[in-house]
């Protein structure tokens, strides 16, 4: 690491301000300066990499390295940090978005479902089937049946 951290030294004083060295040096910066490197960095990054599939590229680096960098940090912090527009083209808040719809869904699924069940309660027990056999048949448990039962 420290062979690196060496190395990145010499490549920022042969390369004075370049943009991908100072995006390599964010790796190795402490963690409370990291938060205003990378805000100077993707402030530098919007307005001097002219090509979009290049400067998307380089904020989902930056906010890669962040993430990894300060796990701590919420994503409203984050939202803080990236101008809104640039934080939902990254990558990193892509896939959480994804992953929240998908996991929302399946929740929604399992809510649905054990509606579905708690619903179809007393029309068992009008059929005459006792609080056990209604919670076998439905895969529940008896207390929760006692208490659809009781409401």
């Amino acid at each position: 690491m420290l062979k690196f951290i060496i190395l990145l030294d010499e490549l920022a004083q042969t390369l004075p301000g370049s943009i991908g060295i100072a995006t390599l040096q964010l790796i190795t910066t402490e963690e409370n300066a990291a938060i205003t490197q990378a805000q100077e960095l993707i402030q530098r990054t919007t307005e001097e990499i002219e090509d979009e599939l290049q400067r998307r590229e380089l904020l989902q680096l930056i906010e890669t390295i962040l993430v990894y960098k300060l796990p701590q940090l919420s994503r409203k912090e984050i939202e803080v940090m990236f101008s809104l527009s640039d934080l939902r083209q990254t990558k990193v808040y892509q896939e959480a978005l994804a992953e929240g719809r998908q996991e929302g869904k399946q929740e929604g699924r399992q809510e649905g479902r054990i509606q579905a069940k708690l619903e179809s309660i007393p029309r068992l027990l009008a059929l005459g089937l006792s609080i056990e056999q209604v919670a076998q048949a439905l895969e529940l448990e008896v207390e929760q049946v006692r208490q659809m039962v009781q409401q």
